[in-house]
């Protein structure tokens, strides 16, 4: 299944949901211990709720640049793909191109772009027209 951020009705794309899953997966278990939200919470009630207000859609930023910075500390075969499976694989397996360096690159949607720059689009324009951000 193919899912999409949405703002309004601008639709912004990312591909399947389980990859979208596993980034917010491998940033609750790299980068919070493994407790989802206790450091990016922000960004942990967009994946639970399916929805972000536009009120919080510069926190969200905020979160996601931190967060972007400190996956680029952790390499590729860091990638958490299901945290209740750890030893769950991405689909590809480790079959990766040679320009993903760290978990900081390894997300690219479906139409090739940075995870991290679609999203932020999202939340640029929900904090911009003051409607919410929501998976689709």
């Amino acid at each position: 299944m193919s899912v999409s951020l949405r703002v309004g009705p601008i639709a912004y794309p990312i591909g399947r949901a389980d990859f979208l899953g596993s980034f917010f997966d491998t940033v609750a278990v790299r980068l919070e211990g493994g407790s989802r939200g206790s450091r990016f919470p922000t960004l942990a009630a967009l994946y639970r709720d399916g929805e972000l207000s536009a009120d919080a859609a510069s926190s969200a930023r905020d979160e996601l640049v931190r967060a972007e910075h400190e996956l680029g500390q952790h390499p590729p075969t860091a990638v958490v793909w299901d945290i209740h499976r750890p030893g769950v694989l991405p689909p590809w397996g480790s079959d990766i191109a040679a320009t993903i360096t760290s978990l900081g690159d390894y997300f690219v949607t479906a139409d090739g772009r940075p995870l991290n720059a679609v999203m932020d689009a999202a939340f640029d324009a929900s904090a911009r027209t003051g409607k919410p951000a929501r998976i689709a």
